[in-house]
């Protein structure tokens, strides 16, 4: 089932979603599956799992020169969509991302996602390689996640890259995008990137996952300005707890997102790595109380492998 169609049975009822990352390269799909068990008796209606693209390593030759490899640290995205599926009878949404991709890969991509009856994508981006300072998309890919958006219509409607072929099978993709309540990193402006996301919105995505964010007056004043220009579409606000003292420095430079005072200030005057953690919890317990009580269509849940944490906030709001 499509993910709009969940919110749209809902009526009105929040909802609750959780995305998970692949694990690393070696590693076991029992990380899943030991994430998402003891989040299942919640019944998401689906998960997210994430696209991550390759990165380029210089390993030093006998020559003493530096050879240039290229490696993807957290494959397997689409088998673990089809084992989620498998394993919990949920829908899995895969992230289908620019970079790494050639139009050609993500038509194949979307080939495989349609034969696993996967119809449910979030369409990003993606950011740049660790080492660079700008996003560079693959040779003969996509610049930006609106053209990722017009090539899956493009499908939806049975038009393929080969012009010859004609009455191409139709897929049926529901398709998500990010959204930014503290904007984009990237933009000059919010007015400027709210244009950007009602261009994706017009070019046929469905509905919009924010970034995560700590203060909620940020997400309502966001829906709010995406509203004002005709963005209709239904905005889930994605939520992350903070539970670490390290935290305050990498979130808001790995996302480009501010931290509210109230919260550093509790974190800060924690006593020890519990009482840290007690306060992340509760500070998302409140965020998500306020957000089900404002009737949002689904609380979705960035768990980054800690179920535990998750499972707690969960347990309090729902």
């Amino acid at each position: 089932m499509k993910v709009t169609e969940y919110f749209e049975k809902a009526n009105g009822q929040t909802l609750i979603s959780f995305e998970v990352l692949p694990p690393l390269k070696g590693g076991s799909i029992k990380s899943i599956f030991d994430t998402l068990d003891p989040l299942m008796e919640f019944k998401p209606p689906f998960i997210d799992v994430t696209y991550h693209r390759e990165e380029f390593l210089y390993k030093k030759r006998t020559s003493g020169y530096y050879e240039k490899t290229s490696i993807r640290k957290r494959p397997g995205t689409v088998g673990i969509c089809a084992a989620i599926m498998h394993r919990y009878g949920v829908d899995a949404v895969p992230h289908l991302i620019c970079g790494g991709f050639t139009l050609e890969d993500t038509e194949n991509a979307l080939i495989d996602l349609n034969f696993l009856n996967i119809n449910n994508v979030l369409a990003l981006r993606g950011d740049a390689r660790k080492f660079e300072g700008r996003f560079i998309p693959e040779a003969g890919g996509h610049h930006y996640a609106i053209d990722l958006v017009k090539q899956i219509e493009d499908m939806n409607a049975g038009k393929y890259l080969d012009a010859n072929i004609e009455n191409g099978a139709q897929m049926d993709f529901c398709i998500g995008i990010a959204g930014y309540p503290e904007k984009h990193f990237e933009a000059p402006n919010m007015d400027f990137d709210l244009q950007h996301t009602k261009a994706k919105i017009d070019a046929g995505a469905d509905y919009i996952v924010t970034q995560m964010f700590f203060d909620n007056k940020k997400y309502f004043e966001y829906v709010k300005q995406c509203r004002a220009i005709g963005i209709n579409v239904p905005i889930v606000p994605g939520l992350k707890p903070i539970t670490k003292l390290y935290q305050l420095n990498s979130i808001p430079r790995i996302f480009h997102i501010d931290l509210p005072e109230d919260l550093v200030k509790a974190l800060q005057s924690a006593k020890n790595a519990e009482g840290r953690q007690r306060v992340g919890i509760e500070w998302c317990i409140e965020q998500s109380r306020e957000l089900k009580a404002s009737g949002v269509p689904c609380l979705h849940y960035y768990t980054m492998g800690d179920s535990d944490t998750i499972r707690q906030i969960v347990e309090a709001v729902y």
